[in-house]
């Protein structure tokens, strides 16, 4: 049942890609308008992240994946992919120039798309998923 949820329901799949691209274009703006008001880029930079974190967290938990499960069991699991996500990325950049040769369009492009999967199988089988 599970793998039938999660290879057919496009629904699904398209509602965590605007989320996904939304929390994308909120980080981009935040860290944009937070060093041209003055914040150091750092510290602008980083409230925006914090920012579109919760903002990509709420919104996956609540209209993408629908979970009813508790933000003690969820936001930790949640936080905890996110980091993965990030040494996935790395590691697939590093991968994909160092091994393969890819320019920095495909490197960027395979990246995207083995961080976003990852993301979305896991999110979909162990950080919204229903408790048995």
């Amino acid at each position: 049942m599970t793998t039938y949820l999660l290879i057919n329901d496009q629904g699904r799949l398209v509602r965590f890609l605007i989320v996904g691209v939304g929390a994308a274009v909120l980080l981009f703006v935040l860290a944009y308008l937070f060093v041209i008001l003055g914040m150091a880029p750092f510290s602008g930079s980083a409230l925006a992240y914090a920012i579109a974190f919760v903002v990509a967290y709420t919104a996956q938990k609540s209209w993408t994946f629908k979970s009813r499960e508790s933000h003690g069991t969820t936001l930790p699991r949640y936080f905890v992919l996110q980091a993965g996500c990030a040494v996935v990325s790395g590691v697939t950049a590093h991968t994909a120039v160092t091994h393969f040769g890819a320019s920095p369009f495909v490197m960027s492009a395979v990246t995207t798309v083995v961080a976003s999967a990852a993301s979305f199988i896991l999110s979909s089988l162990w950080v919204f998923a229903p408790r048995s």
